[in-house]
């Protein structure tokens, strides 16, 4: 046979947003996840589905940073893709940026059979902040989209189990310290790009594990799945078990039915085989199937409201048509994590292709009968199993020819533990900057202390670094990360005794002051938290060189906590202070010109406040179902907000 399936290398030329520095604050506050449901909701649900609902939910992203450094000012721009391609289906991938497949095209047809979003625009969706839409995105960690949405990923050329080549995506993924791999197999004359899986615990202990591979479609669509009933997920944070397709008197499997933003967990039966549709008037679109192990399916929405129409339009370009998500995940819900026992791993394979069905319109079950029947003839049921026995014993696989770097931090951790892990190498020359003071404490027993001042670097908080620190020489760096691995641990008393004894000697104390002031917030000292704040704002003043990317970062940060922490406790004069003390780049960003109308405000300009308003702004990094632009246009001017400020996701 003459294999024709090549991987190539390519520039997409986007509009672009730059993702920008990260947050050199350690994320110390609780998870800013909307995924979390009423208490009230837990009684009555499946045995296993309570228990994997209330199972090691992530209380932070440490040790990943906040990622909110970018704009929303786009300009051409290159951006690295990886295109596997045989004669049937093309797909663009991109690693730099999580993997994703940005483009999965019908040749014969030429038919795009996903949303391709036509820009590059983060926004506020990922655990860790950065996320973009369109295409096929792989979530793993916990409940959300994952830290690594905008990250760069290693990517390898590797054999397949047909003689041609898979396309290898690998990371160690941090908030669960788990080696994950996709690999993207594309035999030749097949319509289905094959997906190969596996998530790997190297622990000697068990993990909870999340994945949830997200895939955008055109919204005019019908979404079929072989279920009968769903579980509702709303922005009121309420999980209800509700008949599919007809919910509320109107059939909720066409996404334009639904008014708000909503996810629908599909309840599949056990033995039915796992897949989803998206189908056209016509029974044209895209359709997703795997090995039983990806149990769950969901549909999410954006809803046809006010605020669903503005998301829309604010990941993308006007002009662009909407999208929803089809999705595919390891439990019911993408509230619940999953056990995966001591040293031992998962693996299974989903596959994405063409479907021309039968019109999909009328009696849901007829619907679905028919849909199910001509999946069942284009790649029967037995066939994906087939590739997954096949493509199993290629997961060990060595790289032929590396085409893309991902992070140290994997190489970091082989470093530490001796781990072998066949088929995803993290060789210790991607070890960077980043990782070389860690590196330093493995080898010497010490932390290196800063050759020149500036902002710490990333913390490790996993038990193994936390132990390392622990007995390290107590230097101020060294105390600084302990207090951040105490803290992630719940031991957030013993967290400020190390902040308190860095800040005895510490050359550089505005760090161990914002710890110090997040901790006091955290245990109601709002007075003293705001004292520390003005404190370490005026240290930070005093210590930044310029005015360059990592002291930019760090002033913008710092200072957002600091007017925010003294405008709750009424000190609205040294919240100016703070405020004239920004850089003039900095006061110009939309997400501090909403602070100034917030300041405004507490100084009884109710005028000025609105004025900015009406000057405009744009706050890039609004996060998900925040209604914090809503709720000051309501003190500042009454009613509801504006269009362009309408950002609400669920019902008044």
């Amino acid at each position: 046979m003459v294999i024709v399936t090549t991987i190539r290398r390519e520039v997409l030329t986007l509009p672009a947003a730059p993702v920008g520095p990260d947050n050199p604050l350690p994320a110390l506050r609780p998870l800013d996840e909307a995924h979390r449901i009423d208490d009230r909701d837990r009684t009555g649900l499946p045995y296993d589905m309570a228990r994997q609902l209330g199972y090691a939910p992530l209380r932070s992203v440490l040790p990943a940073r906040i990622r909110d450094g970018y704009g929303r000012t786009r300009r051409p721009t290159g951006i690295d893709a990886l295109v596997l391609e045989n004669d049937r289906l093309r797909a663009t991938v991109l690693p730099g940026l999580g993997g994703r497949i940005a483009s999965l095209v019908h040749k014969p047809s030429g038919r795009e059979l996903l949303y391709r979003n036509p820009v590059f625009q983060p926004a506020d969706f990922a655990l860790n902040g950065a996320w973009f839409s369109g295409g096929i995105e792989w979530n793993i960690g916990a409940t959300g989209h994952t830290t690594l949405s905008c990250a760069p990923l290693h990517a390898a050329r590797v054999p397949a189990p047909d003689g041609g080549a898979m396309l290898r995506l690998w990371e160690w993924e941090r908030l669960r310290d788990l080696p994950f791999q996709v690999d993207l197999w594309l035999p030749d004359g097949s319509d289905f790009l094959h997906v190969g899986v596996r998530v790997r615990n190297p622990h000697e202990r068990p993990v909870p594990a999340y994945w949830w591979s997200n895939t955008a479609v055109p919204e005019e669509r019908r979404i079929l799945a072989p279920a009968e009933e769903a579980w509702h997920f709303s922005y009121e944070r309420r999980l209800r078990r509700v008949p599919v397709p007809v919910h509320d008197g109107a059939d909720r499997t066409y996404p334009l039915n639904s008014p708000y933003a909503a996810d629908y967990f599909y309840e599949v039966p056990a033995g039915r085989r796992r897949w989803i549709a998206a189908l056209d008037e016509d029974g044209t679109g895209l359709v997703q199937t795997s090995t039983d192990v990806l149990r769950g399916r969901k549909l999410f929405v954006w809803g046809t409201g006010p605020g669903g129409r503005r998301w829309q339009q604010w990941l993308t370009e006007p002009g662009t048509g909407g999208y929803c998500e089809i999705q595919a995940g390891l439990a019911r819900t993408q509230l619940e994590h999953v056990r995966l026992e001591a040293e031992s791993e998962v693996t299974w394979l989903e596959s994405y292709g063409p479907l021309d069905a039968p019109p999909p319109t009328g009696d849901w079950d007829s619907a679905v009968r028919r849909t199910e029947e001509r999946l069942e003839a284009v790649l029967p049921r037995a066939d994906v199993e087939a590739a997954h026995a096949a493509w199993r014993p290629y997961a060990d696989a060595e790289p032929d020819e590396v085409l893309a770097t991902g992070s140290g931090w994997g190489a970091l951790e082989v470093l530490r533990a001796g781990w072998t892990l066949p088929g995803t190498p993290f060789p210790g020359s991607t070890i960077t900057a980043a990782q070389q003071p860690w590196r330093e404490l493995l080898r010497t027993g010490s932390f290196p202390e800063p050759r020149r001042a500036g902002p710490p670097g990333e913390s490790l908080v996993a038990p193994h670094w936390r132990d390392l620190l622990e007995t390290a020489p107590a230097t101020p760096l060294a105390e600084y990360h302990l207090g951040v691995a105490q803290w992630h641990a719940g031991d957030r008393a013993q967290a400020v005794r190390s902040w308190e004894r860095a800040l005895e000697l510490a050359p550089s104390p505005w760090p161990l002051l914002r710890c110090l002031a997040v901790a006091d917030q955290e245990t109601g000292h709002h007075e003293r938290a705001a004292d520390r704040y003005a404190e370490a704002f005026d240290d930070l003043c005093h210590e930044r060189r310029d005015q360059g990317e990592q002291w930019t970062a760090a002033t913008a940060a710092l200072g957002r906590e600091a007017i925010e922490a003294l405008l709750r406790t009424g000190r609205t004069a040294a919240a100016r202070a703070v405020w004239d003390r920004l850089f003039p780049a900095v006061r110009q960003q939309g997400r501090f010109r909403l602070l100034e109308a917030e300041l405004l405000l507490a100084e009884g300009d109710r005028d000025r406040a609105r004025a900015v308003f009406e000057d405009g702004f744009e706050v890039a990094d609004l996060r998900e179902g925040d209604e914090r632009i809503g709720r000051l246009w309501e003190r500042v001017a009454g009613g509801p907000p504006p269009r362009r400020y309408d950002f609400r996701m669920r019902p008044a």
